[in-house]
């Protein structure tokens, strides 16, 4: 396979890039390198990928239509899509609103449209979020689910996705896979997600703002349960129906993927500590504007369509991560 990786630089788009050139395959990656947090830790990511003859890298705006229509030119032979780029970060959205619309909305309708116009594309992976259940109250979250009352810009521009995605599978017959990602960390990890921002707050002595007084969980997921998840999923494109007027529903779904577990904060930040060997210093502080108290997903639809099965519980993925931070920082 010929595949299209969109935001390259970051966290699971790196991951992903190598389990796929191990494999084999052929991945055009591009990302923007914008600095919504430090551009060293992506041109880290990218450093390490560089050696990886199969692997090749433009630095390119999804948002830009003309560098999208070029980068099909050059590239004519993609025959699968997997689009990571995005603005993330629900507090961030509240600061930004703008960058999320350009991000997600406007990127997600250039990728789209490079889809249509590629002649061998077979398939579109793209991300959604577990931010799209909002103010939803019914645990744990189904695909199946009603996503009609986003409580941040953020969920709302990965609604949006979806829909534009739907829409494009039913005009055009693309076949499009949304997943909704839940709490990823890891190794390579972005350093405004909790395990980052606690471990590092725990390495200096400082304190860790805890929202909601701590009363919040999330559904952590390890980086290579993700990863599997997804390149199943681009393994397995939706069943493009009969020619228009002879009935099917469009080549379009849409999976959880988390690790089907609520893991209350406390506990994860007591894992934490355990691996770092020191105490946490909790500042407790009121639930943030756009912030959900609990995630928790329901994987049984990608776990029935996919095989997927995630393995990886804090108490070991943790570790792993706090030993990465170290040799990363040198500490």
């Amino acid at each position: 396979m010929t595949i299209l990786l969109t935001g390259m630089a970051g966290f699971i788009g790196y991951h992903c890039a190598k389990r796929l050139a191990a494999r084999g395959e052929t991945v055009i990656g591009v990302d923007n390198l914008v600095d919504y947090y430090d551009v060293g830790l992506k041109r880290a990511r990218l450093a390490d990928l560089a050696p990886l003859g199969n692997v090749s890298f433009r630095e390119l705006d999804i948002s830009d239509k003309g560098a999208m229509e070029a980068l099909a030119k050059d590239f004519p032979k993609i025959d699968r899509v997997l689009h990571l780029a995005a603005q993330p970060g629900v507090r961030y959205s509240l600061i930004n609103p703008h960058a999320y619309v350009q991000a997600n909305v406007v990127g997600q309708l250039n990728v789209l449209e490079l889809c249509r116009h590629l002649a061998d594309c077979k398939h579109l992976v793209y991300a959604s979020s577990s931010s799209v259940y909002g103010g939803n109250t019914k645990l744990p979250f189904a695909v199946e689910d009603q996503v009609d009352n986003p409580v941040s810009l953020y969920a709302a521009t990965k609604k949006a996705d979806e829909l534009m995605s739907h829409c494009y599978s039913h005009l055009y017959k693309i076949p499009t896979t949304g997943l909704r990602f839940f709490t990823v960390y890891g190794p390579w990890g972005r350093p405004d997600m909790a395990a980052w921002l606690f471990t590092e707050a725990i390495l200096k002595d400082k304190p860790i703002s805890v929202f909601n007084h701590g009363d919040m969980k999330r559904d952590f997921t390890y980086i290579d349960d993700i990863v599997s998840g997804v390149v199943a999923a681009l393994d397995h494109a939706p069943a493009v129906p009969p020619a228009s007027g002879e009935g099917g529903q469009p080549p379009y779904r849409i999976y959880n993927i988390g690790n089907h577990r609520a893991e209350p904060l406390l506990r994860f930040i007591e894992v934490i500590e355990q691996a770092t060997g020191k105490k946490a210093k909790l500042e407790l502080k009121p639930m943030q504007p756009g912030d959900v108290k609990e995630t928790y997903a329901d994987v049984s639809a990608i776990q029935r369509d996919l095989g997927f099965a995630p393995d990886t519980p804090i108490e070991s993925g943790i570790p792993r991560f706090v030993e990465w931070y170290r040799a990363y920082h040198k500490l």
